[in-house]
Order: C-alpha cells, then structure tokens, then sequence
C-alpha cells in the first residue's frame, strides 16, 4: 500500500513442510518472466521461484510483473496537500502577512535593498509582538503579491487532499479522520462500504495467493479472512441479525454465541428453524385432499 507491492519468502523442509514466512524488501527484488511464462523473483544474492513466494501487488502493470505504487502514481496529489500544509505554516509563522513588493522613490539600487530589509525586519518585528499596523516612510507603497491563505481557500484545499487521498485507496473519508459530512447514521454504512469495496478486494487476492502458494490446488486445506467484526453494527441490529440467521436454520446458537464472545451452551449446536413454516397442505387440520 505504499511503494506497490508485497513479498514474502515461503522456507520449507526438504520434505516442503513450511516453517517460516519471511517478508523481503520489494526494493530490492527484481520480477522476471522466464520463457515458460513463470515468474523468477531476483535479489542480490539468489533467484526465488514463484512457487516461493507470496506476492501481492497493489495494482499490475500491461507486462504482468511492474507494479504501480500508489504514491508514485498519485504523486501529484499527495503532492498537493503536502504543498498545502507547508503553505500554511509558512504563512502563519509570518504572522499570516503574505508576500509583498514595496515600491517607492528609490535614490539607488543600494537605497532599495536597504528599504527592502527595512521592511522584512519590520513585518518579522510584528508578526512576532502579534501587532497589524506598520508605517512606510512618505512616498512608498507596500503591496500583497500572490494570494493570502483566505483567497486560496486553503481550508478547502485541504480537505479535497483529504478525499483525494482517500480516493487513493478507496476509503471514505471518515476513516482519515475528515468528519465534515459524516453522520450517527452514515457512518455505520461507511464501515459496511470499507468492507464491501476497499477490503474484499484485498482480502480475496491475498486468499487466492496463499491457498495457492501454501496448499496448493485440490487441497482441503484453505485460508479465510473472517471479516465478521468488520461488520458489527449496532446491538440492535445485530441481535435481529443473528435471530435470523437461527430462526432459518443458517447458524447454530453456539455459533452466534462465539461470535458475541459468549460460552456455548449445551444443545445449541443444533440447526434451529421455525415450526410455524412448513410446506403448504400439511397444515394440521387442512382438508386440501378433501
């Protein structure tokens, strides 16, 4: 989520019983297509097969082995809110005076420069002492070029940087702390959002890379992200959930329970549905053969 990409070393036995997952600097490894079509991945001092390695990217390039990094793509942007916040506090260690140019009747070059660092000392002098008012000799003129942070709306700039970086990677903006249009309500559907279009994306390509890596395929073995807790709404409307997954027989008490970090409890590992549904004419009492 960073430079692009993620890559990790699968050790094995001489019998393949995995030991150790080590994380290797993307930096420094080079991915090669070989003939055959598979990957090699290179580092200094070795060439790792593709069956080695764990290797998630964040978004691939044409050939299939480039990555795009995030931060490079998007460089201008982050570029923007950095340029933003320096701006800022530059602007307000000046004591929020902007640039300026002072004209006025200037008896040589060397008279200029003198009124200039005059000025500058002066505008320090004020901007430290919290002062606003300054005066100019007869004859001069001091004005503002540029743009004060008012005219530039640097408080918008900043936050579209917010929202452009959180288009980066798909996040609403809740989740980098801009609360300007967040709601009690909408951001509970926020989460479900950050679920749904950000995380399962991530969560699917690092499954599918690990069962294949680690199992292989045909293999009952498998790894699953449980992105349950992600979920968890209000208590409310997590109670009337889980009474409904046992009411239509889709989970076991006890599984609910586990999920609420409760103890189980005995006969409630049982698949539960309702007695009042069952299938139209056998209904106790119907005369539908009559």
């Amino acid at each position: 989520f960073t430079g692009g990409r993620g890559i990790t070393y699968i050790e094995r036995k001489a019998d393949g019983t995995i030991t150790n997952l080590w994380p290797l600097d993307p930096n420094k490894v080079r991915v090669e297509r070989m003939l055959d079509g598979r990957k090699q991945y290179k580092t200094s001092n070795r060439i790792y097969s593709s069956t080695e390695i764990i290797d998630l990217p964040f978004m691939l390039k044409a050939n299939g082995t480039d990555v795009r990094g995030p931060i490079m793509t998007n460089k201008d942007a982050i570029g923007m809110a950095i340029a933003a916040s320096r701006y800022g506090a530059k602007a307000f260690q000046s004591g929020g005076i902007p640039p300026a140019v002072l004209t006025g009747p200037f008896q040589s070059a060397a008279g200029a420069v003198r009124a200039s660092d005059d000025v500058a000392k002066t505008m320090a002098k004020l901007g430290t002492q919290g002062r606003s008012v300054m005066a100019l000799p007869l004859g001069h003129e001091l004005k503002s070029i540029g743009f004060n942070p008012e005219q530039m709306q640097l408080l918008e700039l900043q936050r579209f940087s917010i929202e452009q970086i959180a288009r980066i990677y798909s996040l609403p903006p809740v989740f980098l702390q801009d609360l300007t249009h967040g709601t009690f309500s909408n951001t509970e559907q926020q989460d479900l959002h950050f679920v749904k279009h950000t995380i399962k994306r991530w969560v699917e390509q690092a499954e599918a890379e690990i069962n294949l890596k680690l199992f292989g395929r045909g293999s009952d073995l498998y790894a699953e992200f449980n992105v349950d807790g992600l979920l968890r709404g209000d208590f409310k409307t997590r109670m009337e959930a889980h009474a409904t997954a046992i009411q239509n027989g889709i989970r076991t008490p006890n599984e609910v329970r586990d999920i609420e970090n409760l103890p189980p409890r005995a006969e409630g590992d049982n698949l539960m549905i309702q007695g009042a549904t069952v299938p139209m004419g056998s209904q106790m009492g119907s005369n539908a053969d009559a």
